[in-house]
């Protein structure tokens, strides 16, 4: 009997992680079918993506609700199609307030259901937990701490690691990486990641290209590499520079590169995400930043249990970069934390060495993990 597996992958970093592990499954079952919501990764392994996974992208509370009535349509008849067709078993890679509901009908409907991906219940929404053990067959982790908040409630949980671990590589070509973008080695460089969202780098740039301005009063030589995921935040930061009269500042814009601007560079000024632990991977110093709007703010930090919002920091649970957040994220601030990197080697050293051990740790072969750990809901015993 061929095993079939209904998954739901959310936007780009779901599809890119199903895809791995759907090429995971296959080395077990290499007749598995798989279908549901997914992306060109996914489909470029054999998935039949009845929906794409773009349209799990909400940005903000706001455009959440106005897309209530859409994303529950979609997900009432993705059930259906799970009930009448009878998979395997579900898998729903992230995207929780999707997949969660989800996956409790699909578990009540005699079918187990697997998420791939924790929740950030240790930052917050911590109640969540409660419905995740009413929904969920098997949690798979990505970082070290998450398996005992299950296993006290009792889900089973497996560790996988982190996917970014195993792509990124130990020990960064920082001397080749510069060659191609033409940076001497005796350049210092710093990269600044203003997020890859429109509102992101809305909130963001201004004080960036201040900043920027700044640290060259102090150091004429500095030159600033700036990543930007698409053209349209590359235009906003590009009207940035033109409304602060600052186009002839040594800035570089970038189209994508954001590995490459990180590894080149002496330190690293990032909003807020995954990008803080990409930076962290390739044993970047940073300072870690990021602004939203106020009243957005204050529930977060009133709802937030952890004293740091970086995953380096939560990781390392200790304060060893910078984070400069709302109205602490003044251009002087910025400046400052920025420069007194520069000025350390001996400190740059030490957060190195601790990123290396925190690649270490998350280096799981996680796609192979988390392939292991489903195989037993699938009938299969791994190879």
């Amino acid at each position: 009997m061929t095993v079939r597996i209904a998954m739901v992958a959310g936007e780009t970093s779901g599809d890119l992680l199903a895809s791995h592990l759907i090429r995971a499954l296959r080395q077990h079952l290499p007749d598995a079918e798989f279908f549901g919501i997914g992306g060109p990764k996914m489909q470029a392994e054999g998935f039949d993506a009845r929906w794409p996974c773009e349209l799990l992208a909400v940005h903000g509370y706001v455009d959440a609700i106005k897309r209530y009535r859409e994303l529950s349509g979609i997900r009432r008849e993705l059930l259906a199609q799970i009930r009448r067709e009878r998979p395997t078993a579900f898998i729903g890679v992230d995207a929780p307030d999707f997949n969660l509901w989800l996956e409790g009908k699909v578990r009540d409907a005699g079918i187990p259901s697997i998420h791939f991906v924790s929740p950030s219940i240790w930052a917050w929404r911590g109640g969540r937990i409660k419905r995740i053990a009413r929904s969920v067959s098997h949690m798979l982790c990505l970082f070290p701490f998450e398996p005992e908040l299950y296993e006290r409630v009792g889900v089973p949980v497996t560790y996988v690691g982190h996917p970014l671990a195993d792509v990124f590589p130990l020990h960064p070509k920082r001397e080749e990486t510069r060659e191609r973008l033409e940076i001497p080695l005796e350049r210092k460089v710093i990269a600044m990641l203003p997020g890859s969202r429109q509102s992101e780098v809305r909130n963001l740039a201004d004080s960036f290209i201040e900043t920027a301005r700044l640290l060259l009063e102090r150091d004429p030589e500095l030159r600033f590499l700036v990543p930007l995921a698409t053209r349209e935040t590359r235009l906003i930061f590009d009207e940035a520079l033109h409304r602060n009269q600052a186009t002839g500042l040594p800035i570089r814009m970038l189209f994508g590169h954001a590995v490459d601007a990180m590894t080149a560079a002496d330190v690293v000024l990032v909003a807020s995400g995954t990008a803080s632990l990409e930076a962290a991977l390739l044993k970047r110093p940073m300072v870690i930043t990021y602004r939203i709007g106020k009243w957005q703010y204050r529930l977060m930090k009133h709802m937030a249990y952890l004293p740091w919002v970086g995953l380096p920091n939560i990781l390392c649970n200790e304060g060893i970069v910078p984070e400069l957040l709302q109205d602490d994220a003044t251009p002087a601030n910025l400046a400052d934390a920025l420069e007194d990197w520069l000025q350390d080697p001996s400190r740059r050293a030490a957060v190195e060495a601790r990123f290396m051990d925190l690649h270490l740790a998350l280096k799981q072969d996680t796609a192979r993990r988390a392939a292991e750990a489903i195989l037993p809901y699938l009938g299969v015993a791994a190879r």
